[in-house]
Protein backbone atom coordinates (compact mmCIF):
# COMPACT_ATOMS: atom_id res chain seq x y z
CA UNK A 1 0.00 0.00 0.00
CA UNK A 2 1.35 3.45 -0.92
CA UNK A 3 2.25 6.10 1.66
CA UNK A 4 -0.48 8.36 0.32
CA UNK A 5 -3.17 5.70 0.74
CA UNK A 6 -1.99 4.82 4.26
CA UNK A 7 -2.07 8.51 5.16
CA UNK A 8 -5.53 9.12 3.70
CA UNK A 9 -7.07 6.10 5.45
CA UNK A 10 -5.69 7.13 8.85
CA UNK A 11 -6.70 10.77 8.46
CA UNK A 12 -10.22 10.04 7.19
CA UNK A 13 -10.93 7.55 9.97
CA UNK A 14 -9.47 9.62 12.79
CA UNK A 15 -11.14 12.74 11.40
CA UNK A 16 -14.50 11.09 12.04
CA UNK A 17 -13.66 9.74 15.50
CA UNK A 18 -14.20 13.09 17.23
CA UNK A 19 -17.94 12.61 16.85
CA UNK A 20 -17.77 8.98 17.96
CA UNK A 21 -15.88 9.93 21.13
CA UNK A 22 -18.73 12.24 22.13
CA UNK A 23 -21.01 9.18 22.41
CA UNK A 24 -18.51 7.50 24.75
CA UNK A 25 -18.61 10.34 27.28
CA UNK A 26 -21.56 9.85 29.57
CA UNK A 27 -22.61 7.40 32.24
CA UNK A 28 -19.70 5.00 31.64
CA UNK A 29 -16.35 6.00 33.16
CA UNK A 30 -13.90 7.01 30.44
CA UNK A 31 -11.27 4.53 31.68
CA UNK A 32 -13.85 1.76 31.43
CA UNK A 33 -14.87 2.81 27.92
CA UNK A 34 -11.21 2.86 26.91
CA UNK A 35 -10.67 -0.58 28.44
CA UNK A 36 -13.60 -1.90 26.37
CA UNK A 37 -12.32 -0.16 23.24
CA UNK A 38 -8.77 -1.49 23.33
CA UNK A 39 -9.68 -4.93 24.63
CA UNK A 40 -12.00 -5.35 21.66
CA UNK A 41 -9.41 -3.82 19.31
CA UNK A 42 -6.69 -6.14 20.64
CA UNK A 43 -8.95 -9.16 20.13
CA UNK A 44 -9.62 -8.17 16.52
CA UNK A 45 -5.91 -7.55 15.90
CA UNK A 46 -4.85 -10.87 17.45
CA UNK A 47 -7.45 -12.77 15.43
CA UNK A 48 -6.20 -11.09 12.25
CA UNK A 49 -2.61 -11.99 13.11
CA UNK A 50 -3.58 -15.61 13.75
CA UNK A 51 -5.57 -15.89 10.51
CA UNK A 52 -2.71 -14.45 8.47
CA UNK A 53 -0.06 -16.66 10.07
CA UNK A 54 1.80 -13.93 11.95
CA UNK A 55 3.82 -15.06 14.96
CA UNK A 56 2.64 -13.73 18.32
CA UNK A 57 5.62 -14.96 20.33
CA UNK A 58 8.29 -12.40 21.23
CA UNK A 59 11.01 -12.10 23.85
CA UNK A 60 10.87 -9.78 26.85
CA UNK A 61 12.87 -7.12 25.04
CA UNK A 62 10.16 -6.83 22.40
CA UNK A 63 7.50 -6.70 25.10
CA UNK A 64 9.22 -3.66 26.59
CA UNK A 65 8.35 -1.81 23.38
CA UNK A 66 4.82 -3.21 23.40
CA UNK A 67 4.30 -2.15 27.02
CA UNK A 68 5.53 1.38 26.34
CA UNK A 69 3.25 1.57 23.30
CA UNK A 70 0.37 0.46 25.50
CA UNK A 71 1.13 3.16 28.05
CA UNK A 72 1.74 6.09 25.71
CA UNK A 73 -0.14 5.23 22.49
CA UNK A 74 -3.15 3.23 23.69
CA UNK A 75 -3.39 4.22 27.35
CA UNK A 76 -2.62 7.44 29.18
CA UNK A 77 -2.77 9.62 26.06
CA UNK A 78 -6.37 8.56 25.44
CA UNK A 79 -7.31 9.04 29.09
CA UNK A 80 -6.08 12.63 28.76
CA UNK A 81 -7.80 13.14 25.39
CA UNK A 82 -11.17 11.79 26.56
CA UNK A 83 -10.95 13.79 29.79
CA UNK A 84 -10.08 16.98 27.89
CA UNK A 85 -13.24 16.72 25.82
CA UNK A 86 -15.29 16.84 29.01
CA UNK A 87 -13.94 20.34 29.71
CA UNK A 88 -13.49 21.82 26.24
CA UNK A 89 -15.03 21.49 22.79
CA UNK A 90 -13.77 18.99 20.25
CA UNK A 91 -12.47 21.94 18.18
CA UNK A 92 -10.20 23.13 21.00
CA UNK A 93 -9.17 19.55 21.71
CA UNK A 94 -8.21 19.18 18.04
CA UNK A 95 -6.03 22.29 18.28
CA UNK A 96 -4.31 20.90 21.37
CA UNK A 97 -3.57 17.60 19.66
CA UNK A 98 -2.31 19.31 16.51
CA UNK A 99 0.63 20.47 18.67
CA UNK A 100 1.84 16.86 18.39
CA UNK A 101 3.29 17.83 15.02
CA UNK A 102 6.00 19.93 16.66
CA UNK A 103 6.30 17.58 19.61
CA UNK A 104 7.12 14.75 17.19
CA UNK A 105 9.73 16.87 15.43
CA UNK A 106 11.44 17.75 18.72
CA UNK A 107 11.19 14.25 20.22
CA UNK A 108 12.41 12.58 17.03
CA UNK A 109 15.48 14.78 17.15
CA UNK A 110 16.08 14.22 20.89
CA UNK A 111 15.39 10.49 21.23
CA UNK A 112 16.19 9.10 17.78
CA UNK A 113 18.81 11.60 16.63
CA UNK A 114 17.00 12.10 13.33
CA UNK A 115 17.96 15.15 11.29
CA UNK A 116 14.85 17.15 10.44
CA UNK A 117 14.79 18.82 7.02
CA UNK A 118 13.48 22.30 6.27
CA UNK A 119 10.39 21.09 4.42
CA UNK A 120 9.15 19.37 7.57
CA UNK A 121 9.61 22.53 9.64
CA UNK A 122 7.93 24.63 6.94
CA UNK A 123 5.04 22.24 6.38
CA UNK A 124 4.38 21.81 10.09
CA UNK A 125 4.43 25.56 10.70
CA UNK A 126 2.00 26.18 7.83
CA UNK A 127 -0.27 23.46 9.20
CA UNK A 128 -0.38 24.87 12.73
CA UNK A 129 -1.02 28.40 11.40
CA UNK A 130 -3.80 27.03 9.21
CA UNK A 131 -5.47 25.28 12.15
CA UNK A 132 -5.26 28.44 14.29
CA UNK A 133 -6.85 30.50 11.48
CA UNK A 134 -9.65 27.97 11.04
CA UNK A 135 -10.55 27.88 14.71
CA UNK A 136 -9.73 31.53 15.53
CA UNK A 137 -13.39 32.55 16.05
CA UNK A 138 -13.76 29.76 18.61
CA UNK A 139 -10.46 30.65 20.29
CA UNK A 140 -11.04 34.41 20.61
CA UNK A 141 -14.34 33.90 22.44
CA UNK A 142 -12.87 31.50 24.99
CA UNK A 143 -12.21 32.87 28.45
CA UNK A 144 -9.35 31.31 30.38
CA UNK A 145 -11.62 29.87 33.03
CA UNK A 146 -10.50 27.02 35.24
CA UNK A 147 -12.51 24.62 33.08
CA UNK A 148 -10.89 25.69 29.80
CA UNK A 149 -7.43 25.74 31.37
CA UNK A 150 -7.85 22.20 32.72
CA UNK A 151 -9.12 20.98 29.35
CA UNK A 152 -6.26 22.63 27.45
CA UNK A 153 -3.67 21.15 29.81
CA UNK A 154 -5.20 17.69 29.44
CA UNK A 155 -5.28 18.00 25.65
CA UNK A 156 -1.63 19.08 25.44
CA UNK A 157 -0.65 16.35 27.90
CA UNK A 158 -2.42 13.77 25.73
CA UNK A 159 -0.59 15.06 22.66
CA UNK A 160 2.78 14.86 24.42
CA UNK A 161 2.13 11.31 25.65
CA UNK A 162 1.01 10.27 22.15
CA UNK A 163 4.20 11.80 20.75
CA UNK A 164 6.25 9.63 23.12
CA UNK A 165 4.24 6.67 21.85
CA UNK A 166 5.12 7.61 18.27
CA UNK A 167 8.82 7.61 19.13
CA UNK A 168 8.54 4.19 20.81
CA UNK A 169 6.66 2.80 17.79
CA UNK A 170 9.30 4.09 15.38
CA UNK A 171 12.07 2.64 17.55
CA UNK A 172 10.22 -0.71 17.60
CA UNK A 173 10.13 -0.76 13.81
CA UNK A 174 13.85 -0.04 13.71
CA UNK A 175 14.19 -3.27 15.70
CA UNK A 176 12.23 -5.01 12.89
CA UNK A 177 9.18 -5.66 15.07
CA UNK A 178 6.13 -6.15 12.81
CA UNK A 179 3.48 -3.43 12.88
CA UNK A 180 0.33 -5.53 13.24
CA UNK A 181 1.56 -7.75 16.06
CA UNK A 182 3.14 -4.77 17.84
CA UNK A 183 -0.20 -3.00 17.59
CA UNK A 184 -2.09 -6.02 18.94
CA UNK A 185 0.17 -6.40 21.98
CA UNK A 186 0.28 -2.64 22.56
CA UNK A 187 -3.51 -2.44 22.55
CA UNK A 188 -3.75 -5.33 24.99
CA UNK A 189 -1.36 -3.58 27.38
CA UNK A 190 -3.34 -0.36 26.91
CA UNK A 191 -6.58 -2.17 27.76
CA UNK A 192 -5.01 -3.68 30.88
CA UNK A 193 -3.68 -0.27 31.93
CA UNK A 194 -7.11 1.35 31.59
CA UNK A 195 -8.68 -1.57 33.46
CA UNK A 196 -6.19 -1.07 36.28
CA UNK A 197 -6.85 2.68 36.42
CA UNK A 198 -10.60 2.06 36.61
CA UNK A 199 -10.21 -0.51 39.39
CA UNK A 200 -7.88 1.73 41.41
CA UNK A 201 -10.45 4.52 41.28
CA UNK A 202 -13.33 2.21 42.11
CA UNK A 203 -15.08 2.86 38.79
CA UNK A 204 -17.88 0.37 38.08
CA UNK A 205 -17.61 -1.73 34.93
CA UNK A 206 -21.08 -0.93 33.64
CA UNK A 207 -22.08 -1.13 29.99
CA UNK A 208 -24.36 1.14 28.00
CA UNK A 209 -26.55 -0.90 25.64
CA UNK A 210 -27.80 2.14 23.73
CA UNK A 211 -27.19 1.95 19.97
CA UNK A 212 -25.18 5.20 20.05
CA UNK A 213 -22.71 3.85 22.62
CA UNK A 214 -22.39 0.36 21.11
CA UNK A 215 -22.00 1.52 17.50
CA UNK A 216 -19.50 4.25 18.41
CA UNK A 217 -17.52 1.75 20.52
CA UNK A 218 -17.36 -0.74 17.64
CA UNK A 219 -16.32 1.99 15.21
CA UNK A 220 -13.61 3.28 17.54
CA UNK A 221 -12.30 -0.21 18.29
CA UNK A 222 -12.23 -1.67 14.78
CA UNK A 223 -11.71 1.33 12.50
CA UNK A 224 -10.43 4.03 14.87
CA UNK A 225 -7.95 1.64 16.50
CA UNK A 226 -7.05 -1.47 14.47
CA UNK A 227 -7.34 -0.10 10.92
CA UNK A 228 -6.21 3.48 11.51
CA UNK A 229 -3.29 2.63 13.79
CA UNK A 230 -2.07 -0.14 11.48
CA UNK A 231 -1.99 2.31 8.57
CA UNK A 232 -0.49 5.14 10.62
CA UNK A 233 2.23 3.05 12.25
CA UNK A 234 3.20 1.53 8.91
CA UNK A 235 3.49 5.06 7.52
CA UNK A 236 5.45 6.14 10.58
CA UNK A 237 8.00 3.40 9.98
CA UNK A 238 8.43 4.51 6.37
CA UNK A 239 8.61 8.30 6.65
CA UNK A 240 9.29 8.91 10.35
CA UNK A 241 7.30 10.26 13.28
CA UNK A 242 8.11 13.86 12.35
CA UNK A 243 6.26 13.66 9.01
CA UNK A 244 3.61 11.07 9.93
CA UNK A 245 2.58 13.25 12.88
CA UNK A 246 1.31 15.84 10.41
CA UNK A 247 -1.89 13.81 10.30
CA UNK A 248 -2.79 15.54 13.58
CA UNK A 249 -3.15 18.75 11.58
CA UNK A 250 -5.26 17.17 8.85
CA UNK A 251 -7.61 15.27 11.19
CA UNK A 252 -9.49 18.35 12.49
CA UNK A 253 -9.82 19.55 8.89
CA UNK A 254 -11.58 16.30 7.99
CA UNK A 255 -13.82 16.79 11.03
CA UNK A 256 -14.53 20.31 9.77
CA UNK A 257 -15.48 19.05 6.29
CA UNK A 258 -17.79 16.43 7.79
CA UNK A 259 -19.40 19.15 9.89
CA UNK A 260 -19.98 21.21 6.73
CA UNK A 261 -21.50 18.20 4.97
CA UNK A 262 -23.76 16.89 7.73
CA UNK A 263 -24.22 19.76 10.19
CA UNK A 264 -24.54 22.72 7.83
CA UNK A 265 -21.32 24.48 8.86
CA UNK A 266 -20.71 27.50 6.59
CA UNK A 267 -17.32 27.41 4.85
CA UNK A 268 -16.32 31.04 5.44
CA UNK A 269 -13.22 32.77 4.07
CA UNK A 270 -11.03 32.18 7.14
CA UNK A 271 -11.82 28.45 6.98
CA UNK A 272 -10.85 28.23 3.31
CA UNK A 273 -7.60 30.15 3.95
CA UNK A 274 -6.73 27.88 6.88
CA UNK A 275 -7.47 24.71 4.93
CA UNK A 276 -5.34 25.97 2.01
CA UNK A 277 -2.36 26.60 4.31
CA UNK A 278 -2.72 23.21 5.98
CA UNK A 279 -2.96 21.41 2.63
CA UNK A 280 0.09 23.30 1.34
CA UNK A 281 2.04 22.15 4.39
CA UNK A 282 0.77 18.62 3.83
CA UNK A 283 1.99 18.61 0.22
CA UNK A 284 5.41 19.92 1.25
CA UNK A 285 5.90 17.17 3.83
CA UNK A 286 4.57 14.20 1.85
CA UNK A 287 6.24 15.25 -1.41
CA UNK A 288 9.64 15.43 0.30
CA UNK A 289 9.06 12.05 1.95
CA UNK A 290 8.22 10.54 -1.45
CA UNK A 291 11.36 11.97 -3.07
CA UNK A 292 13.56 10.66 -0.25
CA UNK A 293 12.01 7.20 -0.51
CA UNK A 294 12.77 7.10 -4.26
CA UNK A 295 16.40 7.94 -3.55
Amino acid sequence: MTNFLLYIIAVLIWGSTWLAIEFQLGDIALEVSLAYRFLLAAAVAFIWCALTGRSLRFDWQAHRYFLLMGIFLFGLNYVAAYAAQIYITSALNAIGFSAMVWMNIINTRIFLGTRIDRSTYLGSTLGIIGILIIFFPAIKNVSLSDTVFIGACLSLTGALLASFGNIVAQAAQREKLPVMTSTAWGMLYGALLNTGLALLQGKPFDFDLSPAYVVSLLFLAVFGSVVAFSCYLTLLGRIGADRAGYSMVMIPIVALILSAMFEGLALELHILVGVTLALTGNIAILATARLKRRK
